[in-house]
C-alpha cells in the first residue's frame, strides 16, 4: 500500500481543507495517509467524519507551522515544523510522497535538505500543469527558483518531458522556450544560452515560445526560470478571476487549478506535491491521488533514467 505524508498544516484553509480532502483520498483510494500537524486541530476536522477511524489514517505530532508570512528560512529553524516531519518521514522510506499545500519556499527549501537531488540536477522545478486550447501542458518552473542559469533551463526541459509522458500521455513531447520572440536571438543572455543547449539535446525542442503562445497549444513543456514562471501562473490565475464575473463559470471551470490537484517537485531526489495555498478539499483528494499514481509507477526511478540518459551534468 501506498503512504503519502500530508502537511496538515499547510495553506490558507488548513487544517479543514486539508483533512477533508484526505479523508475523500482514503475513502477511493488504497492508501495510507499520516497526517501531521497539531494532533488536537486535526482530530477536530476528522471529528466532522464519523468514519475516519476505518480508513487508514494516522494523525503525526507536529507542534509547530510555517506560516504563509513567514520567510522561507524560517524552516531551518523550525525542526518540529509539520513540513519537515512531513519531509523528514519520506526521507527516512517510512512514506512514499507527501503533500503540502503550506509555504511554497518553506517547502522547497525542507524537500530539498531532507531528499537531497537528482545526479545530474543542480535545482529543483514546479511542475504546474496549464490548459491549453489542444490538450494540458507543462510549465516550468513554477516559482522554486528566482534565479536559473541556461544549465538549469535544460535540466527543467528534461524533466518536464518525463513529465509531460507520464503525466499528460505526451509520446514525444513539444517543448518550447518561452521568451519575447521566436527568433534564436531574441530574449536576454538566459534564453539565448539557453536557446543554445536545449537545440543541441536529445529532446524535441521546438524553439522560442511567446507570451501569447502560452495556452494556444503549441507546446507540451513550456520553460522558464521560476520568476518568469510564477508570475506567468498568478497573472493567468489573476485574469481568469477577474473574467469570471463576465464570463461566468464555463470559464472556471476549464481553468480550475483545483482538477489538477498540485505540482511535483521535479529534481528532488524523492516524491513531493506542491499544492496551491487556497487548495480546497477537491484539490487536496486530486493532489493526493497524482502522488499515488507517480509513487505506483516508479516516477522518481524514470526522471532518474531520463536525467541519467541526457547526460546533464551540473555545474
Amino acid at each position: 500500500m501506498i503512504h503519502i505524508a500530508v502537511d496538515a498544516m499547510g495553506g490558507d484553509h488548513a487544517p479543514s481543507a486539508i483533512v477533508d480532502g484526505a479523508v475523500a483520498a482514503a475513502r477511493h483510494l488504497d492508501v495510507h495517509l499520516s497526517l501531521v500537524g497539531a494532533p488536537a486541530a486535526i482530530e477536530q476536522a476528522l471529528d466532522r467524519h464519523a468514519d475516519w477511524r476505518h480508513l487508514g489514517l494516522t494523525i503525526l505530532d507536529a507542534p509547530d507551522a510555517i506560516q504563509m508570512t513567514d520567510p522561507p528560512a524560517a524552516v531551518r529553524r523550525m525542526p518540529r515544523a509539520s513540513i519537515r516531519v512531513a519531509a523528514d518521514l519520506v526521507a527516512r522510506h517510512e512514506a512514499d510522497a507527501l503533500f503540502s499545500a503550506g509555504h511554497t519556499g518553506a517547502t522547497v527549501m525542507a524537500v530539498h535538505a531532507a531528499f537531497g537531488m537528482i545526479a545530474g540536477v543542480d535545482r529543483p522545478a514546479l511542475a504546474t500543469t496549464i490548459p491549453t486550447r489542444a490538450q494540458p501542458a507543462v510549465l516550468l518552473d513554477a516559482g522554486a527558483n528566482v534565479e536559473c542559469r541556461p544549465q538549469h533551463l535544460l535540466q527543467f526541459a528534461i524533466m518536464g518531458s518525463v513529465y509531460a509522458r507520464v503525466a499528460l500521455g505526451a509520446e514525444r513531447p513539444r517543448i518550447g522556450l518561452l521568451s519575447i520572440g521566436e527568433e534564436e536571438t531574441k530574449g536576454n543572455e538566459l534564453t539565448r544560452e539557453a536557446h543554445r543547449l536545449l537545440k543541441a539535446a536529445p529532446i524535441n525542442f521546438i524553439g522560442n515560445v511567446e507570451g501569447r503562445e502560452i495556452f494556444s497549444g503549441v507546446a507540451d513543456v513550456i520553460v522558464c526560470d521560476g520568476f518568469t514562471g510564477n508570475v506567468v501562473l498568478k497573472t493567468s490565475e489573476g485574469l481568469v478571476e477577474a473574467l469570471e464575473s463576465v464570463l461566468g463559470e464555463k470559464l472556471s471551470g476549464v481553468f480550475d487549478y483545483s482538477e489538477y490537484g498540485g505540482a511535483p517537485l521535479l529534481g528532488v531526489a524523492g516524491l513531493a506535491i506542491v499544492g496551491h495555498g487556497r487548495s480546497s478539499s477537491k484539490a487536496v483528494l486530486n493532489a493526493i491521488a497524482m502522488a499515488h499514481r507517480f509513487a505506483a509507477g516508479g516516477f522518481i526511478h524514470r526522471v532518474e533514467q531520463e536525467i541519467a540518459a541526457a547526460s546533464v551534468s551540473p555545474h
